[in-house]
Parts: C-alpha cells; structure tokens; sequence
C-alpha cells in the first residue's frame, strides 16, 4: 500500500499514539517518531482516510525546517532513517501549542463571526473582514490535550504549565521563529498564514519538538493568490479538509470519511506545498510504505529480520516453550514468550491482533497448550500470521488422548500442529518465509545430506 495508516511492531515498545504521530521508546536518551498518513480534523481522526505521502511530507518538512532554525533554538531532532521516521530526543514536553497567527482566519474566524473578541487573552478589534491581516502578529496559545482549549499566559503560569521565565522565553522564540518562515516563504511566494509551535525541556534546556511549518500545523496561501481576491484564496493546507467536512455536514455533524477525490486533492496539495517550500520532489515509489519502513529499521539495527511469539496456556508451558526456544537460538531471529489461556482470558487476544496483524515484520506464533487445545484455534482465528500447535506432550498416552484437540481445527482457524519442539522451530522459521534464513536453513539441509552420505559410507565400508 502506499498509505501508512496504523504502524505495529511487537518488537519495539509503543508509548503514544497520537492523531498522526506515534512514539517508540528506544531509551533514556532518544524515542522514534512515526509520522503516519492519518489525518484528523476538528479534534477527531477521519477513517479510511489516509493520505498519500502525508507523513513523508509533514516528517521531511519538519526536519527542514529544524535545519534552518537550529541557530534560533535547538531543537529534538537527531537523524531522519525513513521518510516517515525520525530519531529525537527524549525530553520533558510543554503541554502548551504556541499558537501564532497573522491572519484572521479558520477557526478564529468562525469564532469571532459568533462575537468572539478575546482569543487566549488576545483582544481583536471590531470590523474586520475574512482573511484580514492583522497589524501584528498575534499569540493565541491553546492547551496540549484532545480539546485543545484556549489558555490564557496567566493561567498557563498559575496552572504550572510553565514558569514565567519560559514562557516568556517561548514567546519570544515563536514570534522570532514566525518571522523567520514568514520571510523565508514571502521570497517563494508564499504566505505563512498562522501556525504552532510546541517546546520541551532536554537537560535543562528549552528545546523546540514536535512539528513545523507544515500542510497540519499551518496554514500558506499563495501570495498571488490572496492578493487578487483574499477571500476566496485557496488554502495550500489541512483547512482545505476542514473546508470539505463543514460544507458536508449530515444531520449537524461532519463526517469521518473522505472520498476518493478528496484524499487525491489532498494529498497534490501536500506534494505540492512540499515542493514550492524545499524546491524539491517528495520521493514517490511504488514500494509498499511498510515495506520499505521494515528494511530501514532492520538496516539501522532497531528491528530484527522477523518475530516468533510462543503462546503458552499457563505457565506451567514454560519448560516446553524453552526447549522450542532453544532449537531458534541459531538463527537471528526476535522470539518472545507470552501467557495467555484461550479459556480463562481469551479476551487478550484482542491485544494480540491488534499489533501482530499490522506489524511491518513477519511474524509467526508458536501455540503450547496441552489436553483441549482451544489455544492454537483461538489465534488462528483472531490473527493473520501463521500458527503453529506444539502441544506440551507428556509421552504417548498423552498424545494420543489429546492430539484431537490440535488436529481438528474449525473453518477458516488454519492452525498446523507439530509435535516434536525442535520441528515446530523450524516450521516457525521457514513460515518466516525471509531470505536470510531460507539460506541458512539451506546450508542445514546440505549438511544434512552430507552426514548421511558420510554415514552411509562409513557402514558399507564396514561391510567389505
């Protein structure tokens, strides 16, 4: 696919996941950014409604522009490993959006038809018109939550969302910072209508995070554009979405999903932005996103090549799982051991699906469960990977009384069963179906082979 919806991995600990970005811990020290295609609008996420070559845009754009003002703040950014990821530093983020807008526009605008004067403490003086400039550019600081609430500088200081001193030093630095693109985009033509700036704290230091000057957090008009007719300038941004949703209202409410039409448009506004900001084309391909994602962070070593999970009934599996585990030892391979009985507490398979059928890697799962195994049909039938029954048996009584439970599976629930550990490894690795391995698993079958010839050998040997 080319959109990047939803991003999983089992072997990588996801601690937020927000309208579009999700954060990966790596360490103490540094968390990965995933920019994905998600698009959300008026607080909510729009489904089924991923954008092509959104989260490319908003992650290289971003880094851009960190470039350019890391002499006005420092900034989180480290090193960029896709084109939807980022490496940055891991700091104490500011719950504020330091909002800063030189245009009387968008949302404000619907306020201040309603009669709205006073925006976050901002006075806005009567008669103005749609898409006026304001003599000055002013702040408009709204909270850091899934309201987005306006906020007043005093109730940011008395609420302790920052001291005076920051504040003052994050006002400062996002009018220097509003200045700076306003004058870099007028040369290309474009008007840096408003936008948000979000800050943290790294080693006691305040340091710009997040996003910057891009088609989410801003609004750029055309500077030809508005100056022929300012108020029916085409936005080059998300409000262009906004736009659509107000004017398709069902029943009072807007609606959660896209057409086609409106995700194409969309994503050449994007593009678009994307190029008259950098002078340069966002790479498109016809590579599958996670694909591509899957090879980048196996190339920087945060991912292994693949994953096998063993699923136990209980704990009492462990000893059994180990010896599975012990038969994967030679191959490089991301293996995990996880408790959970299809019975008691089924309902955690839920939990399973929802990383392991959307994971970039390839995953296979390995069921232990003895006497009625429910276990190795439950995953089967919650998850798209491969399944593999290796029943903990006790010895022959046991197989025999209990085989049927793994053997026999429902529709659609295609779970194999294998009996002996060391097999079930294998079937795991081999269902992996990954280069590296099929070679590797090669060089054991010739081995193989070449034993048994040796051996045959060495026996007609004796003979004579």
């Amino acid at each position: 696919m080319k959109t990047l919806e939803k991003f999983e991995s089992p072997q990588l600990k996801k601690i937020h996941a927000g309208k579009v970005r999700d954060s990966i811990r790596i360490n103490d020290k540094k968390r990965m950014i995933v920019v994905t295609d998600r698009i959300s609008a008026f607080n909510k996420n729009l489904k089924n409604s991923a954008i092509p070559y959104k989260g490319a845009v908003l992650n290289n754009l971003t880094n851009f522009w960190f470039e350019k003002t890391k002499d006005i703040i420092p900034n989180h950014f480290i090193e960029q490993i896709d084109d939807n990821i980022s490496i940055v530093k891991e700091c104490q983020p500011i719950k504020v959006e330091m909002i800063v807008r030189a245009y009387l526009t968008g949302s404000m605008w619907r306020g201040y038809q309603n009669g709205q004067r006073i925006f976050s403490g901002a006075e806005v003086l009567d008669g103005l018109s749609s898409n006026q400039k304001f003599p000055e550019p002013i702040l408009t600081p709204t909270t850091k939550d899934e309201f987005d609430s306006e906020i007043t500088e005093a109730e940011i200081i008395k609420t302790g969302l920052a001291d005076e001193k920051t504040y003052k030093k994050m006002k400062e630095i996002s009018l220097k910072l509003f200045k700076f693109g306003s004058d870099f985009l007028e040369e290309k033509g474009i008007i840096l209508v408003d936008t948000k700036y979000e800050f943290g704290i790294y080693d006691g230091k305040l340091i710009l995070i997040d996003e910057m000057h891009t088609p989410d957090s801003s609004r750029f008009w055309k500077k030809e554009d508005y100056d022929k007719s300012p108020q029916d300038v085409v936005q080059a941004d998300k409000e262009f979405v906004r736009q659509w949703m107000l004017k398709n209202k069902i029943k009072g409410k807007t609606p959660d999903v896209l057409p086609p039409e409106v995700i194409e448009e969309t994503s050449k506004r994007y593009k678009e932005i994307y190029k008259d900001i950098t002078g340069k084309e966002i790479t498109e391909t016809n590579i599958d996103v996670s694909t591509r994602i899957y090879y980048n962070l196996q190339n920087v070593g945060y991912i292994k090549a693949g994953y096998i999970a063993m699923i136990m009934g209980s704990k009492s599996d462990l000893k059994h799982a180990e010896k599975i585990k012990s038969h994967l030892e030679k191959f490089d391979v991301k293996t995990e051991m996880r408790i959970i009985s299809a019975h008691k507490n089924g309902e955690r398979l839920n939990e399973l699906a929802e990383v392991y059928n959307f994971a970039i890697e390839p995953i296979s799962v390995i069921a232990i469960a003895g006497r009625s195994n429910g276990l190795g049909g439950a995953l089967a039938a919650n998850l798209n990977v491969p399944v593999i029954n290796c029943p903990p048996f006790t010895g022959k009584d046991d197989i025999m009384l209990n085989i049927n439970s793994s053997l026999i599976m429902p529709s659609n629930t295609p779970a194999v069963t294998v009996v002996h550990p060391d097999n079930a490894a294998l079937a795991a690795i081999r269902s992996l179906n990954i280069p590296q391995f099929k070679q590797q698993m090669t060089k054991d079958i010739q081995a193989m082979k070449e034993e048994l010839i040796k051996d045959d050998g060495e026996i007609r040997n004796l003979e004579l």
